[in-house]
């Protein structure tokens, strides 16, 4: 007698159930009579019918591949993409491990100076707006302080580093400015987010591969308000 080669499931595809000596009489080879142990239209060959992707972070994700993060609460108005989920992950597990400074900042916002007025201002608003405490020099540095003293103050009582990558930004670091001597310090530590604005990736890594070689954010991605309301998530509920 003929056995099915099947398992227990049964044939995945009408094909399959033609092939097999036992169970082509019974179903007709390929035609329309055939009806297989577990087959059904919506099955596919990883063994699940037709769902939505889960992103790592365990939650499904919604179209073009983005997703929520475990901090990021249900009502949210952004998504993620899986780079940025990816990135921002081992961040926010060790920003809820480690004790804050005392007085401390949420962030202290890198920038060049040529951005104080213009980018670095608005994600600065944007970022307060939000409920998010920033050390930013254009307020935090008083006037006949020393800067380079108030920037290692303000980077020491930092809980997360952020750093405006901008075409300016680029050109200071290539130039070795103070923008240089902050990023030294920040890419010490494993709390850095880089914000990529009006530039990209590729472009920073061939001026500071070790820079470029971090993942964050990128208003090519989402505008700026949006990269404001990930890093406010990034931090909430601390």
């Amino acid at each position: 007698m003929a056995r099915c080669t099947a398992p227990v499931n049964g044939h995945r595809s009408a094909a399959a159930a033609a092939r097999c000596p036992a169970c082509r009489n019974r179903y007709g080879g390929y035609g329309g009579g055939y009806r297989s142990y577990g087959y059904s239209p919506g099955y596919s060959s990883s063994g699940y019918s037709s769902a939505r992707s889960v992103s790592s972070s365990g939650r499904s994700g919604g179209g073009s591949g983005r997703s929520k993060p475990r901090w990021s609460p249900a009502g949210s108005s952004v998504s993620y993409t899986p780079a940025e989920v990816q990135a921002l992950t081992p961040i926010r597990r060790s920003v809820e491990t480690r004790t804050p400074p005392a007085e401390s900042r949420d962030v202290f916002l890198c920038h060049a100076w040529d951005d104080r007025g213009g980018a670095a201002k608005e994600l600065h608003d944007l970022l307060e707006a939000r409920g998010v405490t920033v050390w930013f020099s254009e307020k935090d540095v008083l006037l006949g302080s020393s800067l380079l003293r108030e920037i290692d103050k303000g980077l020491a009582k930092s809980r997360v580093g952020i750093v405006l990558v901008t075409p300016k930004f680029l050109e200071r670091i290539r130039g070795e400015g103070i923008a240089d001597k902050e990023l030294s310090v920040l890419l010490a530590r494993d709390l850095l987010v880089p914000i990529v604005h009006e530039t990209t990736y590729e472009a920073l890594r061939e001026i500071s591969p070790m820079l470029g070689s971090r993942s964050g954010l990128s208003t090519t991605e989402d505008p700026m308000a949006n990269v404001a309301v990930k890093l406010a998530e990034l931090l909430s509920d601390l």
